[in-house]
C-alpha cells in the first residue's frame, strides 16, 4: 500500500468489478474520430492512461441521435455495424486493466448545425447556448425514439465488450434541460412536476437496465452551475440524483462544475479554485445510499484526490487534465513518486483549446498526448547508439529536447546563458496565479538531476565554442527576443514605430524580469491576446500600477476565448482598474503618452503614459544557427529560435527532435 495516497489506493467495488485503485480518467471529447468511428490514436490514446495506472477510463460521448452531434470528430450515431471497431477502444482499456466505460450524450438545445445539419432538440425550443441558433420543442415521438437511442448506444458499447455507460446529465444538456423548469415549460406528461420531467432519465436508465442487465454498470454524469439561478440548486440536483439513486437506476454519479451557461467553468482554469468538483460531490455524497459518487472537475494531483476522498466527499476521483498532462500520474503516485508526476498547468491551451477549434486534443506539455500511437506512448526506448548531444537553450524545447534526449540514452549537455532554466516561459510563470508553470520548470530540474544531464547555466556560448565542443548531435533551442522596432501587425507599413528613440519602451519580457522601470501610468500594447500581454498587465496593476491595455482586437484576451480563459481575466483586471482601449493602434510614441488610432474611424487622439510596454510578436534569437551554417556544421533548430510561437509548439519540438536522434 502507497504511504502517501493510502484512501486512493485502496482498491473498490463498483457493478461487480473491483477497481484496482480510486483514480478514474472521466469522460472528455478527444475528438480524434474520422468518419464518425474510433481510430487507432483513439485507442492508443486510451491505452496509455491504462498502463499508466488508472482505474477506470470512461471514453468520449457518444452522441444518440443525429441530432446531438457537437464536433467534427465526434463518434457519429450508426447501426450495429460501428461494434467492431469500439471493440478495439475497450479492449485496449481493459487488456491494461482498467474498467471500460463509454459515456453517452445528447446536447438538446446546444446543438451545432456546422456538423450535425439536423434542427437542434430541447423540452420547450430555447435558444441554443452554443451558437446562434434556436431550437425546435420535442415532440412526443422525438422524445421516445431519442430515449431509443440511448438505449440502443448502450447494447452496441456492452455488445463492443464495454463494461458499463455513463449517461451525460450534465452541462444544461438534453437531460438537464427536461430536469429543470427553467429549460422545461412543457405542460404534457414530460414536464411540470418533478416526476414528469425525471421521467425521460428514468426510462432511459430503466430500459438500458432492462436491455443490459444487472451486472452492466450504469452511470449519470451531472453538474452544476450555482451562479445562475435559472439552473438546478445544489439541493433540486441531490433530490434528482436521490429519486435515480433509490430506484437502484445508477451505480455512480460523476459530479462536475459548470455548464453551458457558466461555460467558464466547465473545464476550468488556474483562474479557478481546485477542488471545483468537490463540493457538489459531497452534496451528494450525503444524499445517495446505493451509488458510489466520483468528484470531478479542477482535481489536478494525487494531493487533490487524497484530500477529497479523505474527507469522505467523494468515494473515487475523476482526474483528467491532470492524466492528459502525465497518462502515468497513478502509477508514479502508486509508487510514492509524486515529484515525478509532470502537473498539468490548468492552461487548456491544446486540451479544450484545439477541441474548441474542433482539432483532436492534445497537451501543451505532454505532446505524445493524441500521438501516442506513432510515438510509442509516454514512454521512451533506448537507443543502441548513445550520441553526445548538446543542447543550447534552457526553455521548454530545450528542456525537453534534453530530457528526452538523456531517457534514451543519450549523453547530453544543456548550456544556457542566464542564471535559470525556462527562458521566456519562466518569466510567465511570475504572472499571477500562474505559479503552476514554475513548479514544471522545477519538475524538469529534478529530471535532468536524475537523468544526469550536465546542465550548465550562466554559459553562452559561440559558434566556435560549439564546433570545438565535438558533439555528435548539435540542438538549437535559443528562443526569440523583442525586435525593439515597435512594429505593429496592424499598421503593416510602419516599419519602425516613430517616438521609439525617446525611451520608456519596453518589451513584456523586461518588464516581467524587472529590468525597467515602468512608472505609474503604463500602456500595454497588446497584438497577441494571450497570457503574454494580459499577464502581465495583470501583473503591473497587482503591483500598483495605472493600467490602460491598448489592442486591436474588438476586445481584450481575444487569444484566451478559446481556452474560457478570456471572460474571467477580464472580470479580475476590470476589479483592478485596468482600462481598455480596443480597436486601436499605437501611431506615434511621445514619452509621456501615445497618438492612437481608432481602426474604426481612423480617428487619432492622446492617452498619458509614463511609459509603453509592447506585447507584439517577437523575432527569432537565431544568430547561432546563422553563424553555424557558416561553419558546414550539422544541427537542428527547435522552438522559437526557428520561428517565434506558443510554448506547446516548443515541447513538441524539444520531443520530436529527441526521439529523432
Amino acid at each position: 500500500m502507497p504511504k502517501l495516497f493510502p484512501h486512493l489506493f485502496s482498491p473498490i467495488e463498483l457493478g461487480g468489478r473491483t477497481l484496482r485503485n480510486r483514480i478514474v480518467f472521466g469522460a472528455h471529447t478527444a475528438n480524434m474520430a474520422e468518419g464518425g468511428l474510433p481510430t487507432e490514436r483513439h485507442a492508443a490514446y486510451y491505452a496509455e492512461r491504462a498502463i499508466g495506472g488508472a482505474a477506470m477510463i470512461v471514453v468520449e460521448p457518444m452522441p444518440v441521435h443525429p441530432a446531438a452531434v457537437l464536433t467534427r470528430g465526434n463518434f457519429r450515431p450508426s447501426d450495429d455495424s460501428v461494434i467492431p471497431h469500439f471493440r478495439k477502444v475497450a479492449a485496449a482499456i481493459k487488456d491494461n486493466g482498467a474498467v471500460a466505460i463509454q459515456q453517452l450524450y445528447h446536447i438538446g438545445a446546444h446543438g451545432d448545425s456546422d456538423n450535425s445539419y439536423h434542427p437542434h432538440w430541447s423540452p420547450s425550443g430555447l435558444p441554443s447556448y452554443h451558437d446562434s441558433d434556436g431550437s425546435h420543442p420535442m415532440s412526443e415521438a422525438e422524445i421516445w425514439e431519442t430515449i431509443d437511442g440511448f438505449v440502443q448506444a448502450a447494447r452496441r458499447c456492452q455488445e463492443a465488450g464495454f463494461d458499463g455507460v455513463e449517461v451525460w446529465a450534465a452541462y444544461l444538456g438534453l437531460v438537464d434541460q427536461f430536469w429543470t423548469p427553467w429549460s422545461n415549460r412543457r405542460d404534457d406528461d414530460w414536464g411540470g412536476s418533478l416526476e414528469n420531467r425525471t421521467r425521460m432519465s428514468r426510462e432511459i436508465l430503466t430500459r438500458i437496465r432492462a436491455i443490459c442487465g444487472s451486472d452492466f454498470i450504469v452511470g449519470l454524469a451531472v453538474s452544476d452551475e450555482p451562479d445562475y439561478s435559472v439552473a438546478l440548486s445544489r439541493e433540486a440536483l441531490a433530490e434528482i440524483v436521490g429519486m435515480h439513486d433509490e430506484l437502484g437506476l445508477i451505480d455512480y454519479v460523476t459530479c462536475g462544475s459548470g455548464g453551458y451557461l457558466d461555460f467558464h467553468k466547465l473545464m476550468p482554469t488556474f483562474l479557478y479554485p481546485e477542488k471545483l468538483g468537490a463540493d457538489l460531490a459531497a452534496t451528494l455524497k450525503r444524499t445517495v445510499k446505493k451509488a458510489l459518487v466520483i468528484a470531478e472537475s479542477h482535481i489536478r494531483t494525487p494531493e487533490n484526490a487524497e484530500t477529497v476522498l479523505g474527507e469522505g466527499a467523494a468515494d473515487l476521483v475523476s482526474i483528467v487534465r491532470g492524466q492528459i498532462a502525465d497518462p502515468h500520474l497513478a502509477r508514479k503516485a502508486s509508487d510514492d513518486r509524486p515529484d515525478d508526476i509532470r502537473g498539468c498547468i490548468s492552461c487548456n491551451q491544446m486540451c479544450w483549446g484545439r477541441r474548441s477549434r474542433d482539432y483532436w486534443i492534445s497537451c501543451l506539455i505532454n505532446p505524445s498526448a493524441g500521438r501516442e500511437f506513432e510515438w510509442g506512448g509516454d514512454r521512451f526506448t533506448r537507443t543502441a547508439e548513445p550520441k553526445k548531444v548538446l543542447v543550447v537553450g534552457g526553455g521548454p524545447a530545450g528542456l525537453e529536447a534534453a530530457r528526452v534526449a538523456a531517457e534514451r540514452g543519450h549523453k547530453v549537455t544543456l548550456v544556457e546563458a542566464s542564471s535559470r532554466l525556462g527562458g521566456s516561459f519562466l518569466l510567465a510563470g511570475m504572472q499571477p496565479r500562474r505559479g503552476q508553470i514554475l513548479d514544471l520548470i522545477q519538475w524538469y530540474e529534478r529530471q535532468l538531476a536524475k537523468l544526469q544531464v550536465d546542465v550548465r547555466l550562466n554559459c553562452y556560448l559561440e559558434a566556435s565554442e560549439i564546433s570545438d565542443y565535438g558533439a555528435d548531435s548539435i540542438v538549437l533551442a535559443t528562443g526569440s527576443l523583442s525586435p525593439e522596432t515597435g512594429f505593429q501587425k496592424a499598421l503593416p507599413a510602419v516599419e519602425t514605430l516613430p517616438g521609439m528613440e525617446k525611451g520608456n519602451v519596453f518589451a513584456v519580457e523586461a518588464i516581467m524580469a524587472r529590468q525597467a522601470r515602468p512608472g505609474k501610468r503604463v500602456l500595454l500594447l497588446d497584438e497577441g491576446g494571450g497570457w503574454r500581454g494580459c499577464g502581465t498587465a495583470w501583473k503591473l496593476a497587482e503591483d500598483g500600477h495605472e493600467v490602460t491595455i491598448l489592442s486591436p482586437d474588438p476586445f481584450i484576451g481575444k487569444e484566451l476565448q478559446r481556452t474560457t480563459a478570456d471572460v474571467p481575466l477580464r472580470r479580475i483586471l476590470s476589479r483592478l482598474n485596468v482600462n481598455s482601449l480596443v480597436e486601436v493602434s499605437v501611431v506615434e510614441w511621445h514619452g509621456n503618452g501615445a497618438t492612437i488610432v481608432d481602426h474604426n474611424t481612423g480617428q487619432q487622439s492622446f492617452v498619458e503614459g509614463d511609459c509603453l510596454v509592447l506585447a507584439t510578436t517577437n523575432m527569432s534569437a537565431n544568430w547561432l544557427a546563422h553563424d553555424l551554417q557558416g561553419q558546414d556544421l550539422a544541427f537542428h533548430q527547435i522552438g522559437d529560435c526557428a520561428a517565434p510561437r506558443q510554448a506547446p509548439f516548443a515541447f513538441y519540438e524539444g520531443r520530436k527532435v529527441a526521439l529523432e536522434l
